[in-house]
């Protein structure tokens, strides 16, 4: 699937998702959280991510961050929202600063909100029109809250909550 990053552009994606019952590749390898917790993985040079799975809360996996580079959120359905609150726990509570790559039933206008929550990568489905993913990025250019990113201009009332 092509991959989208901050920015809009189309970039090459490395990693490769793995089975809990399949060998490790010897690049980047995006594994389940059982399999984290199961193998000693402590002498593994590549990089590693997790596949988060949209019931788990990111606290459930806290401890498996600082050896990550990559956590992969999953839409199920465009009107699941639990991947925005998943980014915006690992940001926030977690502290995460690695990539967070959104997959699944993402939709093209659902793309600057799971920015704005800490989203640095989409995954889009395979014979998508990318620029009608850009200009979708492009639509809202003011926000309401603040946000993960900071790109994004507060709003006249947001802006004069702000100061007050």
């Amino acid at each position: 699937m092509p991959l989208l990053d901050e920015h809009g552009r189309a970039v090459a994606d490395a990693w490769v998702r793995v089975a809990d019952d399949a060998p490790l590749p010897e690049g980047p390898a995006i594994l389940t959280a059982a399999r984290l917790r199961a193998e000693d993985l402590s002498g593994r040079n590549a990089p590693l991510g997790i596949a988060l799975d949209p019931a788990t809360a990111p606290e459930a996996v806290a401890d498996l961050l600082p050896r990550l580079s990559l956590v992969t959120i999953a839409l199920p359905k465009a009107k699941d929202g639990r991947a925005f609150t998943q980014a915006r726990a690992l940001r926030e509570h977690a502290g995460f600063r690695g990539e967070i790559r959104a997959t699944g039933h993402v939709l093209p206008d659902q793309w600057r909100m799971l920015r704005r929550c800490g989203v640095t990568t989409v995954e889009v489905p395979e014979g998508a029109d990318l620029a009608q993913w850009r200009r979708s990025f492009d639509v809202v250019d003011i926000a309401f809250q603040p946000a993960q990113d900071s790109g994004s201009a507060l709003g006249l009332r947001r802006q004069r909550l702000r100061v007050a």
